[in-house]
C-alpha cells in the first residue's frame, strides 16, 4: 500500500496534528463539512469513530461509499446532511472536530459564530478543535473588500476572510487553549489559509 492510498488527500496540517499524538485511535471524531471524505481515509482505515456532515448529498453519499469500504462496520449514518450550524449530534459528543476549508463560506459574521458554536457544542471538554480557513493575513493590501467580512481575493475568488485579531477574540470568548501558534501559508500572493488549532477548556 502506497502511502496516498493509505492517507488519502488528508491536509498536511492535519496530518502534523496525528504525528504530534494529538489524534489517536479510539477517539471519536467529527469532520464537520467533510465533503468527499478527502481526510478521513486514515481515520477510516485504522478504526477511529468517524462521523461526518456537509450541506452536499452527493458528497454526503461519496463519503458513504468510502466508509463503506474502508470502515463496513461503520453505520451509513455516522455520515449526514447537515448544516454546521444545527449539527444533530448531542453535546460533547467528539474527541475531535476537525473543519478544513469551509468555514471561509460563511455568509456573514453571525453564521460564522453560530457554526463555530455547534462545533464547539459537540467537543469534549479538552477535546482538540482543528480549522484551516482562510484569512487577510499577509494579502491584507492585496484583497477588496465587497461586504462585511467578505473579500474579493486575487485569485478571483469571493471568501468571507478572518485576521489574527478575529481568532484570538474568538478564542477568548470560547474558552479555547492554543495548542499551536496561529500558522499561514500564502499561496503566490493570491490566497492565505490559516491553521487554528484549539484544545476545548474544562
Amino acid at each position: 500500500m502506497d502511502l496516498h492510498e493509505l492517507l488519502g488527500d488528508i491536509d498536511i496540517y492535519l496530518l502534523d496534528q496525528l504525528l504530534k499524538g494529538r489524534i489517536t485511535p479510539g477517539m471519536r471524531l467529527l469532520d464537520a463539512g467533510c465533503g468527499g471524505g478527502r481526510n478521513l481515509v486514515w481515520f477510516l482505515r485504522s478504526g477511529y469513530e468517524v462521523c461526518g456532515v456537509d450541506e452536499n448529498q452527493a458528497a454526503v453519499r461519496q463519503v458513504r461509499s468510502l466508509a463503506g469500504r474502508l470502515a463496513p462496520a461503520l453505520p451509513p449514518e455516522s455520515f449526514q446532511v447537515s448544516a454546521l450550524e444545527a449539527l444533530p449530534f448531542p453535546a460533547e459528543r467528539f474527541d475531535a472536530v476537525v473543519c478544513s476549508a469551509v468555514l471561509h463560506f460563511a455568509r456573514d459574521e453571525e453564521h460564522f459564530d453560530r457554526m463555530l458554536a455547534e462545533m464547539w457544542r459537540v467537543l469534549r471538554p479538552g477535546g482538540l478543535f482543528f480549522a484551516r480557513l482562510a484569512s487577510t493575513i499577509g494579502l491584507e493590501d492585496r484583497v477588496r473588500p465587497l461586504a462585511g467580512r467578505w473579500f474579493l481575493l486575487p485569485d478571483g475568488s469571493e471568501r468571507f476572510l478572518v485576521d489574527e485579531e478575529l481568532l484570538r477574540r474568538t478564542t477568548d470568548r470560547l474558552g479555547g487553549i492554543w495548542l499551536d501558534p496561529l500558522k499561514t501559508t500564502l499561496v503566490q500572493n493570491l490566497r492565505s489559509m490559516s491553521t487554528w488549532v484549539l484544545r476545548k477548556g474544562s
